[in-house]
């Protein structure tokens, strides 16, 4: 028997004999179970060594109709259920809220602080890999499946379940706080628009109001002032009638005694006394015409000139006169511009404004209990957890068994390709010993093959 060992035969590159590659990887158990357990062991040292992380949770969902009634029936701040939920999402996600939370209750988090790290710093850290908020069913459309989870992992020494809880309270009471600001803002605003309005209103009253007593006045001026131009034009009438009276008495009076006329007589009587032969007798004159001033006689016609030029005003003799006196001194005051001038409260005479009144009125007597207001209900608190989520001990022995396993295997298949690429080598090689993997007959192959396992577990 030749001391050179044999190879089983050569095959193509492209070629691969399974059953050869396992009994390769078989007859290397031993260094399989070393590998195996030195992973395993590695595994076992971190899943009972490593600091324990636990997790804890939070579930939100909307509040229920009744809890929002209140503030939605203020018809000044509208918010459904599932937007209020979406509201405190948007403050638990909120970088400021939770920077807030941080600062406040810093007791809390001295586990999260390290050495040479500010405090804005350590949150950061705390921030991007202990806490995570997901919104899966916060859906407006469906409120009714809508929710949002809030998670944390911390490690062991934390008090996780206060942080979560206390964050969550956090967030909603600071959502609230600020949908109560909100508020405030939006009904004094509103308040201010109104009053707006109203002053505008009480500004057009007072324009009006000035225009209708300047427009009273000006006409009571013009009515005035025609009043007193008739007076005077109609005493000058009087006075000129006056005038023209004297002057036609005068003249009458000289025409009388020229005539011998002392008495009021007529042209007729003044005829007979000329005739004095005739008899006693009545006559009736009939006349159309004036009689001439003249027949009044001197006598009468004296005393009339002597009264009228003894008259100091002409006032009586026209009843004009004394109508333009009464309208005068109506005219001395105005009534209605008194009343005017006179209003105390003139608000409630302006016009159009009552539903600003009542719009006023409800929105300064709105009084909305902020504190005792339900924007979510909280669906699951954070408990505290019975067993630390990670490292998972089973699993990351299981793990590290698994993989020792296949890195065990990947190194004898490595070991069996070295070799076998070292044999190949050598075969070529002048007065080297004949391979192993050559062999001259089929029915030699498997006890080729064992010498060659043999010699690859030594």
């Amino acid at each position: 028997m030749s001391s050179s060992f044999r190879a089983p035969p050569v095959r193509s590159s492209d070629e691969i004999d399974l059953v050869e590659l396992l009994k390769s990887v078989w007859h290397q158990k031993k260094l399989l179970l070393l590998v195996t357990l030195a992973v395993g062991f590695i595994a076992v040292c971190y899943a009972f060594l490593a600091t324990p992380e636990y997790k804890v949770s939070a579930v939100l969902r909307p509040a229920a109709i009744n809890e929002l009634d209140a503030l939605n029936r203020s018809e000044v701040y509208q918010l459904p259920p599932a937007e209020a939920l979406l509201k405190v999402g948007e403050a638990l996600e909120s970088y400021d809220t939770r920077l807030a939370f941080f600062r406040a209750n810093q007791n809390l988090f001295e586990r999260f602080v390290r050495p040479g790290q500010t405090l804005e710093q350590s949150f950061e850290e705390f921030n991007r890999n202990s806490i995570h908020l997901s919104l899966p069913g916060a859906d407006k459309k469906n409120a009714s499946s809508a929710y949002i989870k809030l998670e944390m992992t911390y490690p062991k020494g934390i008090d996780g379940v206060a942080i979560l809880n206390g964050f969550v309270d956090y967030a909603i009471v600071s959502e609230r706080k600020q949908i109560a600001a909100d508020l405030n803002v939006i009904v004094k605003n509103r308040l201010n628009e109104l009053s707006g309005k109203f002053d505008s209103a009480r500004s057009n009253y007072d324009m009006d109001k000035a225009a209708k007593i300047a427009s009273l006045q000006e006409a009571d001026s013009l009515k005035r002032a025609q009043l007193q131009d008739e007076l005077k034009a109609l005493r000058s009438q009087l006075k000129t009638v006056r005038s023209d009276r004297i002057a036609q008495l005068n003249e009458a009076i000289v025409i009388a005694k020229s005539l011998g006329i002392q008495k009021p007589t007529t042209p007729s009587s003044f005829g007979e006394s000329l005739n004095t032969g005739a008899g006693s007798m009545m006559r009736t004159e009939v006349n159309n015409q004036q009689i001439p001033l003249y027949f009044m006689g001197a006598e009468a016609l004296t005393a009339e000139l002597t009264a009228l030029q003894q008259r100091r005003s002409d006032d009586f003799t026209d009843p004009r006169i004394a109508q333009i006196a009464k309208e005068l001194q109506l005219l001395a005051s105005n009534r209605e511009v008194e009343v005017l001038n006179a209003r105390k409260n003139e608000d409630i005479f302006l016009a159009g404004v009552q539903p600003l009144r009542a719009e006023m009125s409800r929105l300064g007597s709105l009084n909305i209990d902020m504190t005792s207001l339900k924007l979510v209900t909280v669906d699951q608190l954070a408990l505290e957890p019975l067993a630390p989520a990670n490292p998972n001990r089973l699993l990351v022995v299981l793990l590290g068994l698994f993989g020792g396993v296949v890195l065990a295997i990947g190194i004898a298949l490595l070991r069996y390709v070295i070799l076998s690429s070292s044999s190949s080598a050598k075969e070529g090689m002048p007065g080297a010993p004949v391979p192993l993997l050559k062999t001259h007959a089929r029915g030699d192959a498997l006890t080729d093959r064992q010498e060659y396992s043999d010699l690859a577990a030594r």
